[in-house]
């Protein structure tokens, strides 16, 4: 079973304690009520340059802590002030140490907008996104079939918040754009064997349609990396761990842009 599997299995087991708590029908109930949402997620992505989507994350399964403080509100104020276009943040609670109420709060705190990072394998996972502030949510072609996609995309469109859809490989681009995915992330890393390689995105990069939105995930290092990326055309990219390690991120920041 791979980390990706076990990762989505205890996903199962954490919206099934949330159902005993509140139910689907209330927070689906909850969410409806809330002002639909613009969109703001994927408009921050569409501009000439290439975008920005800085991630909060304490810890991950393949580099275990990377921040033991965490001071998660100033890293995403520091985010905003470097012009960030946007902010990732994990949810996730057993192998990123992630909470529902860092996106809370965050979302909260900054005025750009935010995607909920967790592992999505119920609706019941995008109603909660939507109350807790996100403006985005994470749809992981290995996890889910392309029936779901298609149905959490829809969702997504009735709260007014977008959805990242994630691949790895040509046949989940394949399900990716067949979902009607508007946004298509490519995953750098591999979720085996937790190996890295940025040119997966240059490679998968002439499989996406020119209208759907090319977001690059992970193993992002340093200006050389964004600007083979740029030449290659991706739009944007999502980057955790080299802005959680600098000593100034908005410094690292501006290095990245070049």
């Amino acid at each position: 079973m791979s980390i990706l599997n076990t990762i989505a299995a205890h996903a199962f087991e954490r919206v099934a304690a949330a159902k005993e708590k509140v139910s689907l029908d209330e927070v689906m109930s909850e969410a409806l009520s809330m002002p639909v949402g613009s969109f703001e997620f994927e408009k921050a992505l569409k501009k000439d340059d290439i975008s920005f989507i800085c991630e909060c994350k304490k810890a991950s399964p393949s580099k275990g802590i990377i921040s033991s403080d965490f001071p998660y509100l100033e890293i995403a104020k520091d985010y905003e002030r470097a012009k960030a276009d946007c902010i990732s943040v994990l949810t996730e609670p057993k192998w990123f140490l992630g909470k529902d109420e860092y996106l809370r709060e965050i979302a909260g705190s900054v005025s750009i907008p935010c995607l909920r990072k967790d592992f999505t394998v119920d609706e019941y996972m995008i109603y909660e996104a939507k109350l807790l502030g996100a403006k985005a949510v994470l749809l992981i072609c290995s996890i889910l079939s392309q029936e779901q996609i298609m149905k959490y995309i829809g969702i997504c469109d009735k709260l007014g918040i977008s959805a990242l859809v994630e691949a790895h490989d040509e046949r989940e681009i394949r399900t990716a754009v067949d979902s009607g995915a508007r946004i298509i992330g490519v995953n750098n890393r591999n979720l085996a064997d937790f190996s890295v390689d940025t040119g997966n995105s240059r490679r998968m990069r002439e499989l996406v349609p020119e209208n759907i939105i090319f977001v690059s995930e992970s193993g992002v290092r340093d200006a050389n990396d964004i600007g083979l990326l740029r030449q290659a055309g991706v739009n944007a990219v999502l980057i955790g761990e080299a802005l959680m390690r600098a000593g100034n991120r908005q410094a690292k920041l501006a290095e990245l842009r070049g």
